[in-house]
């Protein structure tokens, strides 16, 4: 299990958890982003990490993105 900061652009992998609170769990579901989703990282090019879910894509600022964890 690793943060989804740590992700290779082109990799797909499986959301596990979300380490933080109420809100931030509120905010991450709502955008499709529930444990067991398969997503990939499409880029990480020193902004937002870009990811692609359930045929969407998501920009992720670099705070949320490490309290993703996925394997």
């Amino acid at each position: 299990m690793m943060p989804l900061t740590m992700v290779n652009p082109g990799q797909e992998v499986t959301m596990i958890d979300i380490l933080g609170g109420r809100g931030i769990r509120s905010k991450l579901y709502s955008m499709g982003l529930i444990p067991g989703v398969k997503l990939t990282v499409l880029g990480t090019r020193g902004g937002p990490i870009m990811i692609a879910v359930n045929d969407t894509r998501l920009a992720l600022g670099f705070g949320m993105a490490k309290k993703i964890m996925v394997e």
